[in-house]
This record gives structure tokens, sequence and C-alpha cells, in this order.
């Protein structure tokens, strides 16, 4: 995936740093964004599936809304950064990578514009996709790709 991406700014620069930290795993604090990253997603979707069970909703609605906004806000400035780091962002945004973080931040706002899109937080389980790329697992979506057709 990186390999795939030009950092925007020259070594040395803090630009080129989190270029450094959000794409590669060479680090520790690169190792430690990926970590976060990955409890962060999986925090966001368990918090999806526990708002779909209508009673632990009715229980803490509120919270869940706290949650969604702050993971919603959370993935919007990572995925913003992404953006700014590499050379080409629109490669990038329209990239598979791009696109499912894209799609996972889109649902709530959209709802603050259309009442009843809830139903559209459930896209946020495209987030699970990127542990993949968390793992580096994301190199054997090609091949799963040639497997299917």
């Amino acid at each position: 995936m990186a390999k795939d991406f030009e950092p925007a700014a020259p070594t040395g620069t803090r630009r080129h740093r989190l270029f450094e930290i959000i794409f590669h795993t060479e680090d520790r604090v690169a190792r430690t964004f990926d970590v976060v990253l990955m409890v962060a997603i999986l925090a966001s979707v368990g918090v999806v599936m526990l708002d779909s069970v209508d009673s632990i909703r009715a229980q803490h609605a509120g919270a869940f809304l706290v949650a969604e906004w702050f993971f919603t806000v959370l993935f919007t400035v990572e995925y913003a950064v992404r953006l700014l780091v590499v050379r080409r962002p629109l490669r990038y945004a329209f990239s598979f990578f791009g696109v499912v973080d894209l799609l996972s931040i889109l649902p709530t706002y959209v709802s603050l514009i259309f009442p009843g899109a809830q139903v559209l937080l459930s896209v946020r389980i495209l987030r699970t996709i990127r542990v993949f790329r968390v793992l580096k697992l994301g190199n054997y979506l090609s091949e799963a790709e040639q497997l299917s057709t």
C-alpha cells in the first residue's frame, strides 16, 4: 500500500514523518499508530453492533451518539491527514482503501442532512476491511479478487 503512494513533503519534514507513521510500520510510533487505529476500528464496529440491538440502544442511546461522533471525527481527521501527506491526494481518495475510508465516515454526516439515514451506519462495518491493511493482509486482497472471478 505505501509503495503505491509517495510522500508529499521532503524527508525530514513533519509532513513526511506523518507519511511514514501512517503508511509504514518500520518504527515503534508507526506500529503504535496501526494498533491504535485497529482498536478504534474494532471499537467503532462494536458500537454499531451494540446500537443495532433495540434493548441496548434504548438504555444507552446517548452514549452511542457520543461514540458515533467521536469515531466519525477521529476517522475524518485520519482520512484528511492521509490526503494531506500523499503527493497525489486524489489517487489515494479513489484508491480502494481511500473509498472505504470515505464510505465509513459519510453515513454520519449524511444523517445530519437526511434524518433516518442512520440505517447507513452499518456501512461503517467496511472499516473492518482496514484492519486487513493494518495486519498487512491487504496484499492478499488482489489474489482473493482473482479467485472470485
